[in-house]
């Protein structure tokens, strides 16, 4: 399995690229920004772009997604319960004073239980609302990965004061579909450093006594 995970964009979306050795086909998970970067990364190790998946509808993660979908082929894919973000990216460019990056609906929804990615390492995909309404992580189960989005963060979790986010709701999302999942689980969240279950289980100040 190739695997990289980097920083794009002003808010340091991490953004990751999951590939084949064999196959030599790719996903690309949250490309928020930094399209020219992304596509040399997937060059360096000579991938073909097959599908792209956003955790949820914030500029930060969804902003370069129609370009690389434009340069490449590939198909986007996104819970659709996140389209009303999609419809007020003026206003969320505005929260940042940039200009709003142009977006499309995707080409199918991300939904609960569906498997995506490529052949030889694909993904389940896990509802998890709260931080937006349209939040997913997605689970590689033989890896023992989870690309958490802005769910689950190294000592915290999502914010919920912005449109769709609810607090009751993304504390349910963790402790009911992510914290049940083995605790050696590496967790690669939206922004920041790496954690792992057992650690946010163990230690999460916002996960303890809920």
């Amino acid at each position: 399995m190739i695997f990289e995970t980097f920083p794009v964009g002003r808010l340091q979306c991490n953004c990751s690229i999951v590939g084949d050795e064999t196959t030599r086909e790719a996903m690309v998970i949250d490309p928020g920004d930094n399209i020219p970067d992304i596509l040399a990364r997937l060059a360096k190790h000579k991938l073909t772009l097959k599908q792209i998946i956003i955790t949820h509808g914030h500029i930060d993660h969804v902003g370069g997604a129609l370009q690389l979908k434009r340069i490449t082929g590939a198909p986007v894919l996104m819970n659709e319960k996140d389209m009303e973000l999609l419809e007020i990216m003026d206003v969320q460019a505005g929260w940042l004073g940039m200009t709003p990056p142009e977006v499309a609906p995707p080409d199918m929804s991300a939904d609960d239980g569906m498997v995506v990615g490529i052949a030889n390492h694909a993904a389940q995909v896990i509802y998890t609302p709260g931080h937006t309404q349209g939040s997913i992580c997605l689970h590689f189960a033989p890896e023992k990965l989870l690309i958490a989005g802005d769910t689950l963060f190294a000592g915290s979790v999502g914010r919920t004061d912005l449109p769709g986010g609810n607090s009751a709701q993304i504390l349910a999302s963790i402790h009911n579909r992510l914290l049940v999942l083995p605790e050696e689980t590496r967790v690669i969240p939206g922004h920041g450093y790496e954690t792992s279950i057992g650690e946010e289980r163990e230690r999460n100040p916002f996960l303890q006594g809920v």
